[in-house]
């Protein structure tokens, strides 16, 4: 299995969707816990609808988006924190189910993760991909 991960950080929607089709992206798993944003065209519904016009699925599994506090550690280079929070958020029953939608929907078809920061390094996505979707190919996607 291969997945896909992006972030949004500087782009423009029509950057990521130009990004996400010459990779092959059929479908956007949007693993932000709160799928809003100030940067236009990156908030659930404005995003889902470009997507749909370039022909690319949208679902949003919020069970894996990192909690406030993970978000504040991530924000603040706090990485090993953002990693523990971020390890308990998918202890919880929402995230297992949704876990298991995640592994079913990347084995259906090219899928990318989508969360906000451009290094994979500093973002939820790693540590995400590397508890659900072990030996899974990753690629990482530069807007």
């Amino acid at each position: 299995m291969r997945i896909f991960t992006i972030g949004y950080e500087g782009a423009t929607q029509d950057e990521l969707i130009a990004t996400l089709t010459s990779a092959g992206v059929e479908r956007l798993i949007d693993v932000r816990a709160v799928p809003l944003s100030r940067k236009p065209g990156f908030s659930k519904n404005v995003l889902a609808a470009g997507l749909k016009e370039a022909g690319i699925d949208y679902v949003h599994l919020k069970a894996l988006g990192t909690p406030p506090d993970g978000r504040e550690a991530a924000r603040k280079g706090r990485i090993g924190e953002m990693r523990r929070i971020y390890a308990a958020q998918l202890e919880t029953p929402e995230a297992g189910i949704q876990a298991a939608q995640l592994a079913e929907l990347a084995a259906e078809k090219p899928s990318a993760l989508l969360c906000f920061e451009r290094d994979p390094a500093g973002c939820h996505r790693t540590p995400l991909h590397e508890a659900i979707l072990r030996g899974a190919e990753v690629v990482d996607l530069y807007v």
